[in-house]
């Protein structure tokens, strides 16, 4: 599946999903260039998530998993770039974007001691909870904050998407068990 910059977008939130804009208040809200990095950095983490569980997974379909995300987050987060280029937008790192990578950066380390089985498990149900948290912040602060149209059309659409790859994550997670 090709994706867009606006599952990049989506997808790019995925893997600390504690963190997502907890406890921002409306005069919080994020600006273009924090939802750009917020996006950008999310995707990187998948990125990395995707590329461990490629070499750690057992099951077949873990690893099918990590492939498309790999895959995906690669495409979208081209794309994310080459949108800030065409908008003119700076990404801006900030306190989101921050904890987002030490969060990923400590479960990535969990997920390091973990082999066969265990870490199968264990990746794909970080997946499941990470896309749930995504699609909430997406819903709630990052689409409602953006305030170029065109930016939020790609989250709207990137929603969408990311929401697939959610019910991909939750159908991999039941067949583990």
């Amino acid at each position: 599946m090709l994706i867009r910059w606006s599952a990049a977008a989506v997808a790019a939130m995925m893997l600390s999903s504690p963190v997502l804009l907890q406890g921002a208040s409306a005069a919080d809200k994020p600006t273009d260039p924090q939802i750009a990095h917020i996006a950008y950095t999310a995707g990187v983490i998948d990125i990395n998530a995707a590329k461990q569980a490629q070499k750690k997974a057992k099951n077949k379909d873990v690893k099918a998993f990590a492939e498309d995300m790999l895959r995906d987050h690669e495409a979208v987060n081209k794309q994310a770039l080459a949108l800030v280029k065409k908008l003119n937008v700076t990404p801006e790192d900030n306190d989101t974007s921050k904890a987002l990578s030490k969060q990923a950066a400590d479960k990535l380390a969990e997920l390091e001691k973990l082999d066969g089985v265990a870490f199968d498990k264990a990746y794909v149900a970080n997946e499941v909870a990470y896309h749930k948290a995504v699609n909430g912040a997406l819903e709630t602060q990052l689409i409602p904050s953006a305030s170029n149209a065109e930016l939020r059309s790609l989250l709207q659409t990137g929603l969408k998407i990311f929401q697939g790859h959610q019910q991909h994550a939750e159908h991999v997670a039941a067949e583990l068990k």
